[in-house]
């Protein structure tokens, strides 16, 4: 799979915040994404779902699984997202920014298929695992 929008970026040149802006969005339409594909559920109850996956809480717990798996880039690039001044407080605030900043990282890079295999890591999805 490509990009959406495939124009030249320079990831280098990215702030880490950028990278976690970006990342938020990617990160949110895989999960909803999972969410359709296993079940026509009211829109309520999708957005409920969704929201407990999303939600720092969740993603600063995703990072415990990818810590171990991550390469010597993307952990600099995680902490690099997680190191990075915001409005916003509190250590799982920091992880899940640093969550978003890989994930932003990853698509913008049209690196797809770690992105996935990442993804999917988090939520246990093996069956998927095997195809990649």
């Amino acid at each position: 799979m490509e990009r959406l929008f495939p124009a030249e970026v320079d990831v280098r040149t990215l702030s880490p915040l950028t990278l976690a802006f970006v990342g938020d969005g990617v990160y949110e339409l895989m999960v909803r994404e999972m969410l359709a594909s296993q079940a026509n559920r009211p829109n309520g109850e999708l957005h409920k779902l969704s929201v407990n996956l999303v939600r720092a809480e969740a993603q600063s717990a995703a990072m415990e699984t990818l810590l171990p798996l991550l390469t010597e880039q993307e952990e600099a690039v995680y902490r690099r997202g997680r190191n990075a001044h915001t409005q916003r407080s509190g250590s799982d605030y920091h992880r899940a920014t640093g969550l978003e900043a890989l994930f932003g990282y990853l698509y913008l890079t049209g690196n797809i298929e770690r992105l996935r295999f990442l993804f999917y890591k988090i939520h246990n999805i093996e069956n998927k695992l095997q195809q990649l």
